[in-house]
């Protein structure tokens, strides 16, 4: 019976590629949604028009829900796994990714208020977040470059 179970269970040396893959497939969407938000708060303090506003907070709301898999992805990579090294950049990354979400958290409170008692709050917690998501997601792409899989031998 032992040999079958662990003939059933990968060895423990083998990393899982699924979580890799979900995360690199979810990753980016919050990214999308509050780059959106944040064009949708401009619009609405210039326009003033109610449709922009909403639309803002529903974006930043999904992109809070749809942000959830992949930082507890991130958390176990970066603080809970030992299989391999986890780079500077990636810690950074884990921090900036982090920051973003409170400063959205707290842009999503803000767009709760009435009409346009949440500007100028809400565009500058949109370019918090946005900005604090770019420098992630550029020092990831510039920490990739420098893997050995990534350069052509």
């Amino acid at each position: 019976m032992s040999a079958t179970r662990s003939a059933i269970r990968p060895p423990a040396s083998q990393p899982s590629k699924l979580a890799p893959a979900i995360f690199e497939l979810l990753n980016p969407i919050p990214y999308g949604m509050f780059v959106g938000a944040l064009i949708f708060d401009l619009t609405y303090m210039s326009s003033r028009n109610v449709f922009w506003g909403k639309g803002a907070a529903w974006l930043v709301t999904v992109g809070l829900i749809i942000a959830i898999i992949p930082r507890l992805l991130n958390f176990g990579h970066v603080w809970l796994q030992r299989r391999r090294r986890v780079t500077r950049i990636e810690r950074m990354d884990f921090w900036l990714n982090l920051l973003a979400i409170i400063a959205a958290i707290v842009n999503a409170f803000v767009h709760s208020r009435d009409a346009y008692a949440m500007v100028p709050d809400n565009v500058i917690l949109s370019v918090i977040t946005v900005v604090l998501l770019s420098i992630a997601h550029v020092a990831m792409a510039l920490n990739r470059l420098d893997l050995p899989e990534a350069t052509h031998g």
